[in-house]
């Protein structure tokens, strides 16, 4: 794609709003935004690696074709002569733009303003298997898809994502896949009477009808005691980490312009000891939360949802200390995870599910007890397979399961590639970037960038931890033109 392509599609975005800003003053804003040239810029630019690398040789096989996937994809299609390239994905809206999911959630977009068809994001000469792989036999260089299909690879590019593993909440029913199909076991239980999750296109949708029902039901409540809302956040790493902070101040926003938040007690359970992994934007979060009467209960994981009483029972941990025998019969002292239930009503819950890699992917070889695939964090290729390499959210990697972090890391994996195909050692690193946009309201946003040294790594002369106006009309309006004519071509 273009330069001024990318920025049409800006444009477009921006003319749907015409009240809020116009293309003039959108074009000021990209022009002063250093993230925004620099995605702009490299939209005209291969890889680094692309004159040394042009007519390398290999058959190059890629494990999913969602955001991660798709633009390794492009990314070597326009670097490598004569490619040979086969994405392996059987969902049809594979490219869709999960990032926008919040934004469905609470009512800002609708559900078409997220979806794309993965047929329309296919590189010319890239092959397409539309089936889910169901073996991966590493020491052999094959995959297997549909439980018949033996697909060779010189080099396999893993790209499989996160399930969404509902079923690990008792009560709850389900494994999605992807975000936009499979749900019917969850739909059971998730987007009914008060249980609501945004982690899939469906739920998106029908967690803006929820908060819209907790609105009507606040307008009406006449009782001494405040209704409950509910805001779980998991154990364990998964995508998108701020969504459930999100769709926490979204739910906020809305009951303010509603006129009934003070009918509604808010509470964040996190099973982490702070809202933020990063201190310096952890702060700026916790005294948001002062400013906006939300509760807060560390340490607490989603355990059970008792749809019917309407009720949630969290593990309420900590660590103690315990006295054992070694093995000569003396005492030693060990630091144990100890927990107690705790349950709470609600009139509104928001659950943010464990997640893992599909177990195809987890329980393989180039797998781990986590379930991620195990790879040098730096250079993205597999600790036991020098030849599998890992992008996105199935990467076991510290942190980075973000399209942000993925739009870093498919360039490293796209060099490194390119290296050791042609006979070279992996140079490329990544640095553990992570970006996430954390919507604090209808109009403000704090975008915190940060790597493997947890501290800020803003891209704009601006103080990071300040919420502004400007960073959601980034949100907005421009991310997903960039990831989708941009990122998905492989240019940015």
């Amino acid at each position: 794609m273009k330069k001024n392509e990318i920025l049409e599609e800006i444009l477009n975005e921006v003319d749907k709003h015409p009240e809020i800003m116009s293309r003039r003053e959108a074009l000021k804003y990209l022009t002063m935004s250093p993230l925004a040239a620099s995605v702009i810029a490299s939209a005209t630019v291969g890889t680094t690696a692309a004159s040394a690398s042009a007519d390398v040789k290999g058959k190059i096989v890629i494990l999913g074709g969602g955001l991660a996937g798709m633009s390794t994809a492009a990314r070597l299609n326009n670097t490598i002569s004569n490619a040979d390239i086969t994405v392996i994905e059987p969902d049809p809206l594979s490219v869709s733009y999960q990032p926008g999911q919040t934004l469905v959630a609470s009512g800002v977009w609708e559900i078409d303003d997220i979806i794309y068809k993965r047929d329309d994001f296919v590189p010319s000469g890239v092959k397409l298997i539309k089936g889910s792989v169901t073996s991966i036999d590493p020491e052999n260089n094959k995959v297997v898809v549909d439980g018949s299909q033996d697909v060779t690879y010189d080099q396999l590019i893993v790209a499989a994502g996160a399930n969404l593993n509902y079923a690990a909440i008792k009560g709850l029913e389900g494994e999605i896949t992807s975000s936009g199909k499979d749900n019917a076991a969850t739909k059971k239980v998730v987007t009914q009477n008060g249980v609501h999750s945004l982690y899939f296109q469906d739920g998106a949708v029908a967690t803006w009808a929820g908060i819209q029902e907790l609105i009507n039901k606040a307008k009406a409540h006449k009782g001494p005691e405040k209704l409950q809302a509910l805001f779980s956040n998991p154990r364990g790493p998964f995508k998108c980490g701020g969504a459930p902070l999100k769709i926490m101040y979204l739910t906020h926003a809305r009951l303010v312009e509603a006129g009934v938040r003070d009918k509604v007690e808010m509470t964040f359970n996190t099973n982490n000891g702070a809202l933020f992994g990063i201190p310096d934007y952890n702060a700026p979060i916790v005294k948001q939360f002062e400013e906006r009467g939300f509760k807060v209960n560390y340490k607490h994981n989603l355990a059970e949802i008792d749809p019917a009483a309407k009720t949630a029972t969290f593990n309420k941990w900590w660590m103690e200390k315990k006295e054992f025998e070694d093995e000569m019969g003396d005492p030693i002292f060990k630091e144990v995870e100890v927990s107690e239930p705790v349950t709470f009503k609600y009139d509104f819950i928001h659950v943010a599910p464990p997640q893992k890699t599909p177990d195809v992917v987890g329980k393989s070889k180039i797998g781990s007890a986590g379930s991620w695939v195990t790879v040098n964090k730096e250079t993205l290729q597999s600790s036991f397979f020098p030849n599998v390499w890992a992008v996105g959210d199935c990467a076991g990697v510290p942190m980075g399961k973000t399209g942000g972090s993925a739009r870093k890391q498919y360039k490293v994996v796209v060099d490194n590639v390119i290296s050791v195909m042609g006979g070279k050692e992996p140079t490329a690193k990544y640095d553990g970037y992570t970006v996430c946009p954390l919507i604090t309201g209808l109009g403000t946003v704090m975008l915190a960038e940060f790597n493997w040294t947890k501290k800020p790594t803003p891209s704009f002369p601006l103080d990071p931890t300040k919420e502004r106006w400007i960073m959601w009309l980034l949100k907005v309006y421009m991310l997903k033109p960039m990831t989708i004519h941009g990122m998905l071509s492989g240019r940015a």
